[in-house]
């Protein structure tokens, strides 16, 4: 397991921030005073749980373009048929993994193939969950197409933490299935819009990881 490059900076003025907050602490505090154990111990446990949500596990995985595979660490919250309108302009089958603050938070490309369409759109910060977060809140839109079977949009979604989307894709590139699509930084959702007939192997309330669970096959 190694710690992501998008965790590198906060982890990095964290660390100096609490080192100097402790520090003062101790010079203004008489020794041995209890506030400067309580805040030791506090600081530590923080910054150990900073470190724990920048993880990236190692997990092998084998690309297959029959397979759609989960783009995100989370839980199931909404499997259904929706409009898409965005870039399909028709009926799509939409599933959406929320991810909390303790789940790894790197994205994946579910498919491999050309990204076809790329773009943020700037919005609100409701929570991950809500319905409409999808439509209001601050998002990525990606569609990735595969040639020898069909199209998929992926977007991530901000959450009423998460403030921060990172996305590595950019229109025409050649992506492979299980690479980095990007990172959203303290809880979110990511929806995968997919094609009506594909068979769909997930349910609402699963748990799913990425790169390892099979959200669905190309029929």
């Amino acid at each position: 397991m190694k710690i992501h490059k998008e965790g590198y900076g906060i982890l990095l003025r964290l660390l100096l921030l609490l080192a100097l907050a402790n520090i003062l602490l101790i010079v203004f505090l008489p020794a041995g005073h209890t506030a400067v154990s309580v805040s030791q111990l506090l600081s530590g446990a923080f910054y150990l749980f900073v470190l724990w949500f920048f993880r990236v596990p190692s997990r092998s995985f084998n690309p297959d373009e029959n397979l759609i595979v989960a783009p995100a660490d989370g839980k199931i919250v909404a499997v259904e048929e929706t409009d898409e309108n965005e870039y399909f302009g028709d009926k799509r089958l939409q599933v959406s993994i929320f991810m909390s603050p303790l789940n790894v938070h790197v994205n994946h490309f579910p498919i491999g193939g050309q990204v076809r369409y790329f773009k943020y759109h700037p919005g609100d910060y409701m929570v991950a969950w809500h319905p409409k977060a999808s439509a209001k809140n601050e998002r990525t839109a990606v569609v990735i197409e595969n040639g020898e079977n069909s199209s998929v949009l992926v977007r991530q979604i901000a959450g009423a933490v998460a403030r921060r989307i990172i996305c590595y894709a950019r229109p025409e590139e050649q992506v492979q299935q299980g690479q980095e699509l990007g990172f959203i930084k303290f809880g979110s959702r990511v929806d995968l819009f997919l094609p009506l007939d594909v068979k769909l192997l997930v349910k609402p309330g699963q748990k799913v990881s990425g790169k390892k669970t099979i959200i669905a096959n190309f029929r």
